[in-house]
């Protein structure tokens, strides 16, 4: 498998599940996202190949030697035996609980970052500069406790190594020998992976030199993410994990017979899994990254161990920074409690509709108050028989149509024939962003915020709408399927108003449910 196989492999597994049983401007809003995808992959994929044959001839200075990730652990014995299996199942208890444990302490770290960063720039520049010197002060200071290791007689590699990359680093040590410790703080995040996941290499790192990376990576992983440079979490975790598997692995030494350095990559594994909770996904990653097929059973088995502990601490990491953000996600499958509620149940109020000619200074009003991005159009007599439902007008057609001031004295309906000669079909289109009208921006006269203005011709007569007494849990699903914006709630029996209110992402949250239902438990 290539790099766009992979790539285009993972958004395969990660959209098929979500397509079963979907309409199909579903299916057709799925494809173009993954043909844009595989577009986009294949370009980057192309373009890399050709920057790596360029710099591999000395063009590009330290970036020379760069190229792609791959730690090919082919030369590995992938047979095992019943003590390596519970070798294998200590490891992933061991990824599970350090994984929670990292979630809970990223958690608290990230809320007082938040705190320091609203206090403004300069608060922001002083912490970066401040976790900037400590990253620098460990990892440079760090490889001065490192004992020296002689030179491995048999040592494919350059030994100490001379340059920027490579297994060996002298630093400070006597000729023909090397820093462990040094070997993986001054080397590229993929050379240290790759010498921690690298075979045949049992005596290549101390013990205490394994201890103190792994508790380095750990704490500058947390203290690192959340300040104001571009930072992950993916490359430290997997550093962190392959160096605590490291450990487990010549600890039981003696009752297995599997290399350190495939314990690493296990390591690595269990880590990811119990922080980020993802299975298939890293199990993808990792067997493409290491070329070795016959390992799936190993790295399955340690993913669904440490989820399964970590699960139980609590959620993962980016759930945990979507929930901290104020995040409206919703997940794939609605929760139990909402089976025993209905639609008309969490509609947030008060209503604020516009009449299909409504008034220029009513609809100023409304959107200066709110920042509601979709109102419902009613008809009322003498424009309909009865209280009729138009359809939905969204903030940014008003904002628009606003703009072109295109007002009428009377409170008549037209043709919509004014639309199609003041305006043209891009006008109408969803401007990037911060680039279409504000409310802000525009200003009326008093006598425009007496006039009147025909909104249907940019409303959307056929809005997707659910009864009242729908179930709430089948609402949730309806509107998370179809990647709606709003859902419109109309009444069950005739004689009432033609719409209850209008279901946004916001009234599917559990903290908006249980603030209208405090008695409501979660488990129900």
């Amino acid at each position: 498998m290539g790099d766009v196989d992979i790539i285009l492999l993972h958004f395969l597994i990660q959209l098929f599940p979500l397509s079963k049983g979907l309409s199909p401007p579903f299916f057709r809003w799925r494809s173009a996202l993954l043909w844009r995808t595989f577009f986009t992959t294949a370009v980057v994929a192309v373009v890399l190949r050709g920057l790596i044959g360029f710099c591999r001839s000395g063009k590009c200075g330290l970036f020379g030697q760069g190229g792609l990730i791959m730690f090919d652990l082919s030369a590995t014995i992938p047979s095992y035996s019943t003590q390596d299996i519970v070798a294998i199942i200590v490891l992933g208890i061991i990824g599970g609980v350090f994984g929670g444990l990292f979630n809970f302490l990223l958690d608290r770290i990230l809320r007082a970052y938040s705190f320091i960063n609203e206090k403004g720039a300069p608060y922001k520049i002083l912490l970066t500069i401040t976790i900037s010197i400590i990253t620098s002060a460990c990892s440079y200071g760090l490889p001065w406790l490192a004992p020296c290791t002689p030179c491995p007689a048999d040592a494919v590699e350059q030994c100490p190594t001379i340059g920027r990359s490579g297994n060996y680093k002298n630093f400070q040590c006597p000729p023909g020998h090397y820093n462990g410790l040094a070997s993986l703080f001054f080397n590229t995040n993929d050379d240290a992976i790759r010498n921690l996941f690298s075979s045949g290499t049992e005596k290549e790192f101390h013990m205490s030199t394994l201890f103190v990376f792994f508790t380095a990576i750990y704490c500058l992983g947390l203290v690192t993410y959340g300040i104001a440079v571009p930072s992950g979490l993916f490359i430290p975790v997997i550093l962190a994990g392959a160096t605590y598997g490291r450990i487990v692995g010549t600890l039981l030494g003696p009752i297995s017979d599997l290399d350190p350095g495939l314990f690493a990559l296990l390591g690595a594994a269990s880590f990811l899994g119990g922080t980020m909770r993802m299975t298939v996904s890293v199990c993808v990653i990792l067997l493409e990254l290491t070329n070795d097929l016959l390992m799936l059973p190993l790295v399955m088995l340690v993913l669904l161990i440490s989820k399964t502990i970590a699960d139980s601490f609590n959620k993962g990491v980016y759930d945990q920074i979507i929930v901290m953000k104020g995040m409206p996600f919703l997940e794939a499958h609605a929760e139990p409690y909402m089976r025993h509620l209905v639609a008309g149940d969490v509609v947030s109020g008060p209503l604020i509709s516009f009449s299909g000619v409504e008034r220029v200074g009513n609809i100023v009003q409304a959107l200066r108050i709110t920042g509601h991005n979709g109102f419902p159009v009613v008809d009322e007599p003498p424009l309909s028989e009865a209280p009729e439902l138009v359809g939905l007008v969204l903030r940014s057609h008003l904002l628009v149509l606003l703009k072109g001031k295109g007002f009428m004295k009377d409170k008549v309906k037209t043709s919509g024939s004014f639309v199609l000669k003041k305006f043209g079909a891009f006008d109408f289109a969803k401007a990037g962003s911060g680039k279409g009208p504000k409310i802000e921006d525009l200003d009326f006269t008093d006598e425009e915020m007496d006039m009147y203005v025909d909104l249907h011709p940019i409303t959307n007569t056929s809005p997707y709408t659910v009864v009242e007494t729908m179930s709430l849990a089948k609402a949730a699903v309806l509107f998370r399927a179809l990647g709606l914006r709003h859902l419109l709630v109309v009444p069950k029996t005739p004689g009432r108003p033609p719409i209850v209110g209008i279901l946004t992402r916001h009234d599917f949250m559990p903290e908006h449910i249980h603030e209208l239902f405090p008695n409501l438990h979660k488990s129900h």
